[in-house]
């Protein structure tokens, strides 16, 4: 049986249903919003799957039903009656200045002048044409007006490194969506898409009845692909596949309802012959949510346990961008889970979604803290050295990282001098290996800088800057009982820095073991290496000193 061809890049609904495409039926959804509202807007990442489904709605208010069969909106008695249509897209054009934003504002209007059959004034202000386009619309055909608008914060986010010129585009598109508001009695269905949502633009301060589903646990599927279509939908293409797998690198974008892929990830895995690669993350590199990082000085470590409310998901400002708002919105993080606040608010736990963004945005934060590039071997050698538990291997590449590091980055900047960065920097390059690593992991006696959870150990490490012992500190703390449970090989390592050299000064090592009788040397074959192992309190440590 010939399998249906995959709809790589493809988000007309028309093309993907005549010319024998792969299909996840979302008209389900689609029909439950037309029954039962009428102005929605809704934000997703890019590239997953908003501007296919404004299509759908589009061919649905064309009324071409036969398009339909065998979907479940064909079969679940809706009736297909045909509207004007307004479509707007911001997803091409010019937006770096207000001369090249009307001229594609007023090209995406020309186009829906030939299609609605209906003229504007040449010259005409684009808001003025936009509100005459509504009203002859709705006379010329006697029906209520559709407007779809796809990715309409496009003009401002094209511009979020010059806050002036994106606060002239904010200006310009909340006179342009104000029409919205005014023509209510001439509108049947509004449906706006985007990546954020920016908290001054009219759209969200006019339309006071917009219905925001982007958190929605009705709507959660609305875009990217469930579990259940990856095993269904795609089972032929994914036989004798790892799905477990599958699901690590790709599942996880959750919008408080069930998780979900991004399609894009799924149908160039499949394409690609199933490598496992980061498809979405490499259409775009996050450049000014890497500079935001290193603006701000980030702890990167605190990823692990960012915890906000409403407010901070819900918009950002041109003048005030919140980094974990940024990350959010774009994808990059995702709610792992919600508890209630005191006053009966969600509270909103996020976390980073799969394995694809860990390696890929952590590698990249790495590498641009860092100021390298094709770091791949150097990470290579980082994993040796954990997996082996070699720690003077682990120290040589990490000081040989740090001498690397060009001198003019901290000529400005003082930012070497804060423990902050250094772990920073180490979590960075941890976590772009991929492995579970846990950032201020928290203990009943205080805050591990960082846990590193090997297959074959654990690692604990703590950070000091000039001179301070960070062993010592692991030891009073005791902070390796909270994994004895494991029944693996526990490892301390304290890491010192010298401020003035800008690189590591040391970095001290002993082992836990957690029963032991006497003093006792120990010969290990495979690192051709002994290692002496001694009664610290209740454990054993076995100690940095080898003999040979």
């Amino acid at each position: 049986m010939k399998l249906k061809k995959l709809p790589i890049g493809i988000s007309t609904l028309r093309n993907i249903l005549e010319e024998d495409y792969v299909y996840v039926d979302k008209t389900d959804i689609a029909q439950e919003l037309i029954d039962n509202g009428k102005y929605y807007f809704l934000s997703r990442p890019r590239r997953f799957g908003k501007s296919l489904f404004l299509d759908t709605l589009r061919t649905i208010f064309d009324g071409d039903k036969e398009i339909f069969k065998g979907l479940y909106i064909y079969e679940n008695g809706y009736e297909f009656v045909k509207h004007p249509i307004i479509r707007i897209s911001f997803s091409s054009g010019d937006f770096k200045t207000k001369e090249g934003f009307y001229k594609t504002l007023l090209r995406i209007l020309e186009i829906n002048q030939d299609d609605l059959e209906i003229e504007c004034i040449k010259e005409e202000d684009p808001s003025i044409c936009f509100d005459r386009l509504i009203h002859e619309a709705y006379k010329k055909y006697n029906k209520k007006v559709v407007i779809l608008v796809d990715e309409y914060d496009k003009p401002i986010l094209d511009n979020i490194e010059n806050p002036e010129v994106a606060r002239v585009m904010r200006e310009e598109l909340k006179n342009f969506y104000s029409i919205i508001k005014g023509a209510d009695e001439f509108l049947k269905f509004v449906f706006i898409t985007g990546v954020s949502k920016f908290s001054k633009v009219s759209l969200f301060s006019g339309l006071n009845n917009i219905n925001d589903i982007t958190l929605d646990r009705s709507y959660s599927t609305i875009c990217g692909y469930t579990q259940n279509d990856v095993e269904t939908v795609f089972a032929k293409y994914l036989e004798g596949q790892d799905f477990a797998k599958i699901q690590k690198w790709y599942n996880g974008y959750k919008f408080l309802g069930e998780g979900v892929y991004n399609p894009f990830d799924i149908l160039l895995f499949i394409q690609k012959g199933f490598e496992f690669r980061n498809y979405w993350f490499s259409t775009a590199t996050p450049t000014f949510l890497l500079k935001l990082i290193e603006k701000n000085n980030y702890f990167l470590p605190n990823l692990e346990n960012i915890v906000k409310d409403d407010k901070m998901l819900d918009s950002f400002d041109v003048d005030y961008i919140e980094l974990e708002t940024l990350m959010w919105q774009t994808g990059y993080l995702t709610i792992e889970k919600t508890t209630i606040n005191y006053n009966d608010t969600p509270k909103y736990h996020l976390g980073i979604p799969n394995q694809e963004v860990k390696i890929s945005l952590l590698g990249s934060i790495a590498d641009f803290m860092s100021k390298q590039s094709n770091t791949t071997i150097l990470k290579g050698e980082i994993y040796e050295s954990l997996i082996n538990a070699d720690f003077s291997a682990f120290e040589n590449t990490f000081k040989s990282l740090f001498a690397s590091i060009p001198y003019n980055l901290f000529t400005n900047n003082k930012m070497y001098e804060y423990e902050g960065y250094y772990a920073s920097l180490f979590y960075a390059y941890l976590k772009a290996l991929g492995i579970d690593i846990v950032g201020e992991d928290v203990t009943n006696r205080g805050r591990i800088d960082l846990t590193i959870k090997m297959p074959n150990s654990i690692i604990i490490i703590e950070f000091k800057v000039d001179g301070s012992d960070a062993l010592a500190q692991i030891k009073e703390k005791k902070y390796h009982e909270k994994y004895l449970n494991t029944e693996l090989p526990i490892y301390l390592v304290g890491i010192a820095f010298d401020t003035q050299q800008r690189n590591i000064s040391e970095v001290e090592f002993e082992r836990v073991k957690s029963t032991c009788s006497s003093r006792k040397l120990c010969c290990n074959s495979l690192f051709k290496r002994c290692e002496r192992i001694v009664k610290f309190g209740d454990n054993c440590i076995i100690s940095n000193k080898f003999f040979s």
